[in-house]
């Protein structure tokens, strides 16, 4: 979370789109979505104010206005400290879901590969990769982010999470 008493600045894209064809609208979402923006209202989204957010989102509202529809890009700050940790609160519990499932999808790997297997293999690349993924649109990392990272190695290292976590922490 953020430990400022004041609020940071932020980046806000906000559009609409014409219903039809819903293809730019679902392109425009799951654009969106890669970049893990906290979403205020319907159109307006919020991204913390850097140059990649900023350029992430006027490349979206390019696209936006290339469909037929609007979109304008704002750099604000929430009035208060709390309304920011709201919205941060929200970006880390859609990101802890997301490292939740890799946890989940490392233990399955554990229980139904064998160690060393091609199969294994394949699950520990698929599973970084996604680390990868959520990394990107990780703007306030949660605990979950060290577990699954933790549960990722155990399945490498053919130790349960727990004995990685354990020897993490004596190290």
């Amino acid at each position: 979370m953020l430990a400022r008493d004041k609020p940071g600045e932020w980046v806000l894209l906000s559009y609409r789109l014409p219903r039809e064809p819903s293809t730019p609208r679902i392109s425009v979402w799951r654009k969106l979505r890669r970049l893990g923006v906290a979403q205020i209202s319907d159109g307006l989204v919020a991204l913390p104010a850097d140059a990649r957010t900023r350029e992430h989102l006027e490349w979206i509202a390019d696209e936006v206005t290339d469909a037929g529809g609007n979109a304008t890009i704002w750099l604000a700050r929430p009035t208060s400290a709390l309304q920011e940790r709201e919205l941060t609160k929200q970006m880390a519990a859609t990101r802890a879901e997301e490292y939740d499932t890799v946890k989940r999808q490392a233990a399955d790997a554990a229980e139904t590969t064998r160690s060393g297997s091609a199969e294994r293999q394949a699950a520990v690349r698929r599973l970084r990769a996604e680390l990868r993924r959520i990394g990107r649109r990780d703007y306030f990392p949660p605990p979950e982010r060290e577990q699954a990272r933790t549960a990722v190695q155990a399945l490498v290292g053919h130790d349960t999470a727990e004995q990685v976590h354990a020897r993490e922490e004596t190290a």
